[in-house]
């Protein structure tokens, strides 16, 4: 590999860093130990805390040694957000996600060799901390016309919600973490998002002030925004989330595929860990050949990859073509988890039983109406289960439904919808 720091450069990865030419001879006379913490404020990770892990992942192989930090006592307590106090879940909550994110981490880093990971969590070096020891050891470091200039928390004295002492005292806990990590396992980096760079500032800060000679460094990346002015990592059913069960694999894929071609080459750098060359081919052909949506297409399948398998990404990929009724798919085929999947993606309808083709078509909304419906039925565009319907008065028959439950209808070649049959 080259130089991490260039690496990192190139892919857009670095938008803020304590000294960038001291960092780059840290890694070039390393292995550096280097860290990122996440907090568990939900039963799973997102997209953005995938950017910090994949980071995590490229120093990695670049030959130096991962801590991942899984907050068991910041959890508790929750980095201030912008606009009001974050709801405090219980111990046994917390530590239960604790346990669920740990996981989550693991799967993306390589915990044998001579560079392997290590997992911590800053509830072992908290919970037996006194109040008074807290304010003492750690508190007597950080100086509160410093703390109250964070972006973070100066956005919130200066907001109608204010900030509680639990929330402003976050960032000396997180500035602890690096203390103890940097006095029990050598660590000299710390990387995170862009928007915590105060509070991996007051790491650096506080180790500086007690370990004067100290050769530490923090690495802040970009936030993710999208062309359209939409929030990175957001769909409209919400968050897009790593657990399968929360965000399915089939929408993880889709929502890849469906990347503007003005951010795919933005996101091709960040996550992808094909080399240069073949990102700038890719870059190359949505320039020249955008339909065929190749770069979004090689993105969707290494990321469905890398974070749910390749039998997740193979399936998923079989149901994609099986909807428009490409290549070999068949949907009678898929399995019924990666169906239901599918289809919740789609405009879909619920019916006590099935009624005649055009009727269904025009409740569902792929038509505006019952005329349009039998028009489009007329001209050879409308299908069911990917088999054109002939007839304007059509009415699918119980054994067309898939699992027992479904229809796919589709207009023309892109146009999908969903029925599914509740009986009473």
């Amino acid at each position: 590999m080259t130089d991490i720091v260039d690496e990192l450069k190139w892919r857009g990865l670095i938008a803020l860093s304590t000294d960038e030419d001291e960092l780059r001879k840290a890694f070039a006379d390393g292995p550096v130990t280097f860290y990122c913490g996440f907090d568990p404020t939900a039963p799973s990770l997102h997209l953005g805390n995938l950017v910090q892990i994949l980071t995590m992942r490229r120093i990695q192989q670049a030959g130096h040694r991962p801590l991942g930090l899984v907050g068991g006592a910041t959890g508790l307590i929750g980095d201030p957000k912008p606009t009001a106090e974050r709801t405090l879940n219980s111990p046994e909550v917390v530590a239960g996600w604790v346990q669920r994110l740990r996981g989550q981490i693991e799967r993306f880093l390589d915990f044998e060799g001579p560079h392997a990971a290590t997992m911590v969590n800053n509830l072992d070096w908290t919970q037996g901390m006194s109040a008074i020891e807290f304010l003492r050891d750690m508190g007597k470091y950080f100086r509160v016309n410093k703390m109250i200039a964070k972006e973070a928390v100066s956005r919130r004295l200066n907001s109608d919600a204010g900030i509680s002492y639990t929330e402003f005292s976050y960032q000396i806990l997180q500035g602890m973490d690096y203390l103890k990590l940097y006095e029990q396992y050598g660590c000299t980096l710390q990387t995170g998002g862009s928007d915590q760079w105060g509070n991996l500032t007051s790491g650096t800060d506080l180790i500086h002030r007690v370990h004067p000679e100290a050769g530490v460094h923090a690495i802040g990346t970009p936030l993710l925004t999208k062309a359209d002015g939409t929030k990175f990592g957001k769909t409209e059913s919400g968050t897009v989330w790593l657990d399968p069960e929360m965000f399915s694999p089939y929408a993880f894929y889709q929502f890849w595929l469906n990347a503007d071609d003005r951010d795919i080459s933005k996101f091709l750098r960040t996550f992808s860990f094909a080399s240069r060359e073949e990102i700038e081919e890719l870059e190359r052909q949505t320039e020249e050949r955008p339909q065929a949506r190749a770069a979004q297409r090689a993105l969707a399948e290494e990321l469905t990859t890398l974070v749910h398998g390749a039998d997740q990404t193979a399936a998923v990929v079989s149901a994609s073509k099986a909807l428009f009724g490409q290549g070999d798919g068949n949907l009678a085929d898929l399995d019924e988890a990666t169906l239901a999947a599918a289809l919740s993606e789609l405009p879909r309808v619920e019916v006590a039983e099935l009624g005649p083709v055009v009727d269904l078509f025009a409740e569902v909304g792929l038509v505006a109406s019952k005329s349009a419906a039998r028009r489009t039925v007329k001209e050879g565009g409308a299908y069911v289960n990917n088999v054109k319907v002939a007839a304007e008065d059509a009415v699918p028959a119980a054994d067309d439904l898939l699992h027992g439950r479904w229809l796919v209808l589709r207009r023309g070649k892109k146009n999908l919808a969903a029925v599914e049959v509740k009986s009473a």
